[in-house]
């Protein structure tokens, strides 16, 4: 019985950091949305959620993390769409779905979020555009080890990797630039479901042609 309670208790509180940190994540893209990244203190979020500084870096360690909160999450998705792919599947294919997923989450992400959140804020924010170059090289690096042994050389499966790792960033960025200038979201998501579909194709056929065995 003792143990069931712990168990409930240790559930609740891990229930309220995940609450308390999505909070502090909607109240600084709130934020960033009305003034923009750079000029927004942890200062400023900590008083606009009620809380103290050393609670928001209890969550966010560094400041852009409140903008990248979703990385590690991003990257794991990313790699394990490709590490669990049957072997008969193009890595174009098995990133497919995520892709379109997150045009999907553009179009029904809320308006008043969108503008401070890491598509929108990546475009304003040079700071963050710097600190993305490094995600998407850092997934690049996770996608190229998991198609290891699948291309003529080390550096074939890299260019592979960065190609499908463009697709990602090319359609954040697209998305990014839509949020900023309230262009209409269902043409939106009409005309990026259509780029990332054919690019992908593209990048399936060069698989099957080129690497597949």
């Amino acid at each position: 019985m003792e143990q069931a309670s712990a168990g409930a208790r240790s559930g609740l509180r891990e229930r309220k950091k995940r609450e308390t940190r999505e909070r502090l994540g909607d109240v600084a893209a709130r934020l960033f949305a009305q003034h923009g990244y750079d000029e927004v203190s942890i200062a400023d979020i900590a008083d606009a959620a009620g809380v103290s500084e050393p609670t928001v870096y209890n969550y966010f360690p560094t400041k852009p993390d409140l903008v990248f909160d979703r990385a590690d999450e991003v990257l794991e998705k990313i790699r394990g769409a490709i590490s669990r792919r049957d072997p008969q599947q193009s890595p174009a294919d098995a990133m497919r779905s995520l892709v379109l997923e997150d045009i999907d989450r553009y179009v029904d992400d809320d308006e008043g979020l969108a503008k401070g959140e890491f598509p929108a804020q990546c475009r304003l924010s040079a700071l963050l555009r710097r600190r993305a170059l490094v995600f998407y090289d850092d997934v690049t690096t996770a996608v190229a080890a998991e198609l290891a042994g699948t291309g003529p050389n080390a550096m074939s499966e890299r260019a592979y990797a960065a190609a499908l790792v463009s697709v990602v960033q090319q359609t954040t960025a697209s998305i990014g630039d839509a949020v900023l200038s309230d262009a209409h979201r269902g043409d939106t998501r009409e005309r990026l479901d259509g780029a990332a579909t054919a690019t992908l194709d593209h990048l399936s056929t060069w698989w099957h042609r080129e690497y597949a065995t």
